[in-house]
């Protein structure tokens, strides 16, 4: 309770809610698709963060709960007719149970084999449900656009899944918050200075390392469903494409891992670099165009190598060991 009335964690709120809620008041549709990426990204980012961050786990594979939480609502509307919001919390809770299920054997893994682990158990996931009928196989799945008549049509169905972006972005930095303030989270920090010295204060960091490893299934998936519920299509390769999970990685070193406020940085700078480089005029150099939008995962990978050479603990850990009295601040 004391940690829920932290004033930092409202500030936070505050400052994403407010800006969050600028499209809503003046239906600007441009921004509001902008502001979608960049909250879907802030949620992907902090999930990662909370297996990465704060145990030191690098997670290759989060994207899987990603397409899960995608599938299953996808699913559960297409062929039950289900409501959304149930069919999104079942997709949270089935992409929950299967990061206990893969958690349990995999978290025994540490450093390399358990990020190439994960990058393996992406690839399988993605190549089940391509070979899985029910799913749409290789074909995915899509709507009717019947499908939205009960959201007052497609287009205020764009809204609809905007919102829920919305409360699923402040849900998810909430918990991230409330999990590194808790004892929970100070047990998570001590698995990633040294797992073995945690084992000898009396932490679990099998049971610990699960239940991390479950909350940071949990809003990936919700964020799944709704970005598959906006686009009205799901295919295997866009629900379970690993650049993505790469990406929210480089979200995470960019703005500072094991920090809460370091994920929204990394995720807004990063989408705001990434939509300037694919809008971006072609140059041509010796008489070969080139397009910047060809060039943007390039940079993410030099940018992350920066970070990992010269700004290790990301923007918002060098501006907290730079400027000692922003550790207050910056959580």
């Amino acid at each position: 309770m004391k940690n829920l009335l932290n004033p930092y964690l409202w500030i936070i709120l505050l400052v994403v809610g407010g800006i969050s809620v600028v499209p809503i008041l003046t239906g600007d549709a441009s921004m509001r698709e902008d502001l979608f990426l960049i909250l879907m990204l802030v949620v992907l980012a902090s999930s990662v963060n909370i297996i990465t961050g704060y145990t030191g786990y690098v997670s290759f594979g989060n994207i899987v709960f990603f397409g899960l939480g995608g599938y299953f609502a996808f699913y559960l509307m297409q062929n039950f007719e289900t409501n959304f919001v149930l069919a999104a919390l079942v997709g949270g809770v089935g992409a929950s149970i299967v990061a206990v299920l893969i958690g349990i054997p995999v978290l025994r893994l540490r450093g390399a084999y358990f990020a190439l682990a994960t990058i393996g158990i992406n690839e399988a996931m993605r190549t089940f449900v391509a070979n899985f009928d029910p799913f749409g196989g290789s074909v995915g799945m899509f709507f009717n656009y019947s499908v939205y008549n009960a959201y007052g049509g497609a287009k205020n169905a764009l809204w609809f899944a905007y919102d829920g972006i919305v409360v699923v972005a402040l849900a998810t930095i909430a918990a991230s918050f409330l999990i590194k303030k808790s004892k929970f989270g100070l047990g998570l920090l001590a698995i990633r200075e040294d797992q073995d010295a945690a084992k000898v204060l009396g932490i679990d960091p099998a049971r610990a390392k699960v239940i991390a490893y479950t909350f940071s299934a949990f809003f990936p998936a919700l964020a799944g469903a709704l970005f598959f519920f906006k686009n009205g299509i799901i295919e295997p390769d866009v629900a379970f494409d690993l650049l993505r999970s790469i990406e929210a990685l480089v979200m995470v070193m960019l703005g500072g891992y094991g920090t809460v406020v370091g994920p929204i940085v990394g995720a807004t700078v990063y989408e705001r670099i990434t939509a300037l480089l694919i809008t971006a005029p072609s140059i041509t150099v010796l008489g070969v165009s080139l397009g910047f939008s060809q060039l943007h995962l390039a940079i993410a990978g030099f940018l992350l190598l920066l970070i990992v050479l010269f700004v290790t603990a990301g923007f918002v850990g060098w501006l907290r060991q730079r400027f000692p009295r922003t550790r207050r601040y910056l959580e």
